[in-house]
């Protein structure tokens, strides 16, 4: 299934939703109908029951992504371009479903930044990583810093944002930035490999790992995700929650030896 988008390019098949950054001549930076379109593509992959696994990937060969494209900046409202930059990290960050990057050269900044808020990268041996938000007047502080701190460590994680240095896809892949690296053919199969993977694996124990990972930095909404799907799980699934409600709706005493039929 096709959908027509102006900054991406989406589409859907064999179960995997494959979301790719169409802006090669701008080095695949994002403005703010990138944005929205990056946010409306994995809305639908979220819905869609028949998506198991989604891949984020840039077009071009050259650049993953460099980042935000300063020169929309002026042109926008901060709640059209900076706030969706928040939305598309919070709705990968929190999609019940794998998310990988699949990297094909420079990974800049916000690209960065994408990659590093996806289950897995993906990489190939032309890749290059970068933050440079203080040398051009920028930064991330949350998901930029926090969950990078996560892959690389406290140290490394400063010494890539405070000096802004470039690694190579084999640095990358020794300090934990990247899952594994491969020559640019064979990432398209590598990717297809693993998606096959996850595929196989279930999809609802998937989606609990995931929340897992992510309620760590995301307080109480981050528990309150766990729980309710635990609720969902007991509310339909277990006999004492069956006998419960019956007996309440019956308004009689649950017979405690129904909780464990």
């Amino acid at each position: 299934m096709e959908h027509t988008y102006e900054d991406i390019i989406y589409h859907k098949t064999d179960r995997v939703a494959r979301i790719t950054i169409n802006r090669p001549d701008a080095g695949n930076m994002f403005r703010a109908k990138t944005l929205h379109e990056l946010k409306d593509a994995l809305e639908d992959s979220r819905v869609d029951d028949a998506v198991r696994v989604v891949v984020i990937s840039g077009a071009g060969g050259k650049f993953f992504c460099i980042g935000g494209d300063k020169a929309d900046l002026p042109k926008t409202h901060a709640y059209k371009g900076v706030i969706p930059v928040m939305d598309v990290y919070d709705l990968i960050d929190k999609l019940p479903k794998p998310v990988i990057a699949a990297v094909d050269g420079f990974a800049v900044g916000g690209g960065n930044v994408l990659h590093v808020l996806c289950d897995f990268t993906i990489a190939t041996d032309r890749s290059v990583f970068r933050q440079v938000g203080p040398m051009m007047g920028s930064f991330d502080a949350g998901y930029g810093t926090w969950y990078l701190e996560d892959l690389v460590g406290k140290k490394k994680a400063k010494e890539m944002w405070m000096l802004g240095k470039k690694y190579t896809a084999q640095e990358a892949l020794d300090m934990g930035l990247v899952n594994v690296v491969v020559s640019p053919e064979e990432l398209e199969p590598e990717v297809d490999r693993w998606c096959q993977q996850l595929i196989r694996r279930g999809p609802q124990a998937l989606y609990a790992i995931k929340s897992s990972f992510t309620a760590r930095h995301s307080g109480v909404a981050g528990f309150s995700r766990v729980a309710h799907d635990l609720l969902l799980s007991y509310f339909l699934d277990s006999s004492e929650a069956k006998e419960l409600l019956q007996a309440f709706n019956e308004k009689r005493d649950p017979d405690e030896e129904n909780f464990y039929k």
